[in-house]
């Protein structure tokens, strides 16, 4: 079967993106977006200072203008931009009917300094191909608990997803007073699920107050409310401190953990990310077991066409199209494009071959069946992992 059909399907079928760090023009300065901001996200600060004799505490002090400036010197004038996050940004700049070969950012700021913003969010989403997002939305963040307490409401295109990792990571919390804290903000925000992201050490059951609060706060509201509850697991925080954001690694977490909560609690769902590489075939095996289980994404290290390809194949040979292949994580706005661009591609191939063999193996393979799995890997799986 030749890439054309599937091509086509992917591309005139609209995703739901159920993880990103975006917002609607409505929630004002928590939305990022724009060429500095594209520039100075943190996998692009990671990779200047391979390169660049600067160091981190002198990058910090310099305005963010000038820290744009020296990345896009640095790694898209002085080097070729071929990492997946400088490649992406060119995506960005071709796809806004900008040139990505010019050596000053002034052009890009002229451009983006004019746009009207909800319209460029519209052009935006329809560049990506995406008809709805899903936030990440922290009760406890002192500016976005302060805009949801001034009435605004993200609309129908952007919905929320109630973050924990402040109350189940950081926090001092009580089961009662982290249970009215769920249920008062899931009554306002009214999130599609909860979610956390957890440490590689991360173990359940533990000795720990992490797993009195999921036991007697977090499980019961979500089974209370229908609400899954979504992991990612495996992130080390700050391995290099010096380098802030970007100083963040990954690790293999011991998946006997998810285990232990798909079993003891088979009336929630969970929705499951892990950063390593090793935990992907485990990731699996568990989905094979607990259907109140659903893998998602290749999530931050893992969001690399060549990862991704492999993982999408092993999920697909093991779950059929029982999965949601992929989120973008994007925080800045722009990212959405080649994100999207670049899940596109893997997609086609994979499915390409899949079907390759199959027709192979004696079944043919018809538009219809195409378009009936696209629409599953696309938002199916996920609109209906949330009403099972």
């Amino acid at each position: 079967m030749p890439h054309a059909p599937v091509d086509e399907i992917l591309a005139a079928t609209p995703v739901v993106d159920i993880h990103t760090h975006l917002f609607p023009a409505s929630f004002g300065r928590l939305l990022v977006w724009g060429i500095d901001d594209l520039l100075t996200y943190h996998y692009l600060e990671a990779e200047l200072f391979r390169f660049s004799s600067v160091q981190p505490e002198q990058y910090w002090t310099l305005p963010p203008r000038e820290r744009a400036d020296l990345i896009w010197k640095t790694l898209f004038v002085d080097h070729t931009p071929v990492s997946e996050a400088t490649r992406g940004v060119i995506a960005v700049l071709t796809a806004l009917g900008l040139d990505p070969s010019t050596t000053s950012l002034e052009p890009f700021r002229k451009f983006f300094g004019s746009l009207d913003l909800g319209n460029h969010i519209a052009h935006v989403l329809d560049l990506a191909g995406v008809r709805e997002v899903v936030m990440t939305n922290d009760p406890l963040d002192p500016d976005e608990a302060a805009v949801w307490q001034s009435g605004a409401v993200p609309g129908t295109v952007f919905r929320a997803a109630l973050r924990l990792d402040r109350i189940l990571n950081e926090g001092a919390w009580t089961a009662a007073d982290a249970r009215r804290l769920l249920e008062a903000w899931s009554r306002r925000m009214k999130p599609v699920y909860m979610a956390v992201s957890l440490p590689d050490s991360f173990a359940f059951p533990a000795d720990d107050t992490r797993t009195v609060l999921l036991r007697e706060a977090v499980l019961p509201v979500c089974r209370e409310l229908g609400l899954p509850l979504s992991l990612m697991i495996g992130v080390r925080r700050s391995v290099n401190p010096a380098l802030r954001s970007a100083g963040d690694a990954s690790g293999r977490a011991d998946l006997r953990s998810l285990e232990a909560l798909c079993r003891e609690f088979p009336a929630n769902r969970f929705l499951v990310s892990v950063l390593s590489r090793e935990n992907q075939h485990e990731l699996c095996v568990y989905a094979r077991k607990f259907s109140n289980l659903m893998p998602f994404g290749c999530w931050w290290f893992m969001n690399n066409p060549s990862i991704v390809e492999e993982i999408t194949r092993e999920r697909l040979e093991m779950l059929g199209t029982s999965f949601i292949p992929q989120h973008s994580d994007a925080r800045i706005l722009e990212q959405l494009i080649y994100k999207w661009r670049n899940t596109r591609r893997t997609l086609s191939t994979v499915l390409t071959n899949t079907y390759q063999l199959l027709e192979q193996d004696g079944r043919p393979v018809t538009r219809e069946d195409i378009q009936r799995d696209v629409d599953a890997l696309c938002g199916g799986n996920f609109a209906r992992f949330l009403t099972v």
